[in-house]
């Protein structure tokens, strides 16, 4: 049978005040024409998409190379994501398999693992994304273009400012002969979110 496991919690917090800070300086920037809304657009979108993302693929490939640091990293994510120089948040990492598929929300407002994931995309933070997800996270994957066996259990876990979540992915069929940057490189962002999968490069398929 399938299931849907919700796990965590946590209490709303309010902007903090480099948060507010950041909004006014922004707004004055663009005020005074030194900056436009479409150049802070693009530099958000580089650290959601490219830069960040880049950090937790990396991790991914790791574990999938190394099965030590894959105990590890399983856990204490924490203290495996730091062996690679990635702090700052709090980190327990779920692992995907043929039977269990995690993804991650942040139910009442956007806590993320920005130290290995960079800056949540504009979804994740949406009012739907966050009811959603535990409601009918099977329906929200769909959506993303992820069907799951019915027999696949779905777990989902609400990230909080004391701790986030990330999730491992499985890795996929046919990279057995793939090295540790190039398995990085096919490690997506939304894979370490839990709403898809990894797949193999269609060389190697």
């Amino acid at each position: 049978m399938s299931g849907d496991h919700h796990d965590g919690g946590h209490h709303p917090e309010p902007e903090s005040y480099v948060a507010l800070r950041t909004k006014a300086l922004e707004s004055l920037l663009i005020e005074k024409g030194l900056l436009t809304g479409d150049l802070v657009d693009k530099v958000v979108s580089t650290y959601e998409q490219d830069i960040g993302p880049l950090n937790g693929a990396r991790v991914v490939a790791r574990a999938w190379t190394d099965p030590e640091y894959k105990q590890r990293l399983l856990e204490d994510g924490t203290a495996a994501l730091a062996e690679m120089g990635f702090t700052g948040n709090t980190v327990e990492v779920v692992e995907n398999t043929g039977d269990v598929h995690n993804m991650v929300v942040c139910t009442l407002c956007s806590c993320y693992p920005w130290s290995v994931l960079g800056l949540p995309p504009t979804w994740y933070k949406t009012p739907a994304y966050r009811s959603r997800a535990v409601i009918e996270p099977r329906s929200v994957l769909q959506d993303f273009g992820l069907e799951l066996e019915e027999n696949v259990e779905v777990h989902v876990w609400d990230s909080s400012a004391e701790l986030r979540y990330m999730v491992l992915p499985e890795r996929p069929a046919g990279t057995e002969g793939m090295s540790e940057e190039e398995l990085a490189q096919i490690v997506t962002r939304d894979s370490m979110i839990g709403v898809a999968k990894v797949n193999a490069p269609a060389a190697v398929a």
